[in-house]
């Protein structure tokens, strides 16, 4: 459910006056992660390494209660849910978006993620949930990426994960991932709480 609130009523009003009418209120934090367990669990249990992470993303922001609250077009809004937003290649060269549903079930993560990502690389069509707070992803998996910065654009104020090709080492991998915010949503001190938390989801909850 999505329920437009006044800023005086959350813990953002100060933020809001600051930074609600700013030019260029996006901030991004990058994290470089040690994603070695991921990488084991996705190939022992034949997962996507991509849809692995989306689910780390979503149980990591789950924690962080200022991912519940979003502005849009100059109000504030507060949402009961989570989902991840996966950009995904079409079957015409082009690319497509879909929201997933964010669940602390993995197996179900998993089948809503392959059946919406398969349905919008074979229908060439984008799927939106109206009423979650999404989170945006973007993976660049062809080469590594020290750092990625999106375009800032006022139609589009929700927190966006990307990231790279992962880099093997000899005894553990790596993958730096960038965190842009809209600064009405969050401060600095929350970003890095939710990439901590991030960091610590890939190394315990995935065995």
């Amino acid at each position: 459910m999505k329920t437009e609130i006044s800023p005086k009523d959350s813990n953002r009003e100060e933020a809001f006056n600051l930074w609600m009418s700013s030019p260029m209120p996006m901030v991004t934090l990058v994290k470089t992660m040690d994603v070695t367990r991921l990488v084991r669990y996705s190939k022992k249990h034949d997962l996507s390494f991509n849809m692995l992470l989306c689910w780390c993303i979503g149980k990591a922001a789950t924690t962080i209660e200022e991912f519940y609250v979003l502005p849009d077009h100059g109000k504030l809004y507060r949402y009961d849910r989570l989902a991840i937003n996966v950009i995904v290649s079409n079957n015409e060269g082009g690319i497509n978006s879909c929201d997933i549903p964010y669940t602390d079930d993995l197996d179900h993560f998993n089948s809503d993620y392959m059946r919406l990502t398969q349905s919008a690389s074979q229908n060439c069509e984008s799927s939106f949930l109206e009423d979650a707070m999404v989170i945006g992803t973007s993976a660049m998996t062809v080469t590594e990426l020290d750092c990625i910065v999106n375009q800032y654009t006022d139609q589009f104020c929700n927190p966006m994960v990307m990231w790279g090709k992962y880099r093997k080492g000899w005894f553990k991998t790596t993958l730096p991932i960038s965190f842009q915010f809209h600064h009405v949503q969050m401060d600095g001190g929350h970003a890095a709480r939710f990439l901590e938390q991030l960091q610590a989801i890939i190394k315990t909850e995935l065995r």
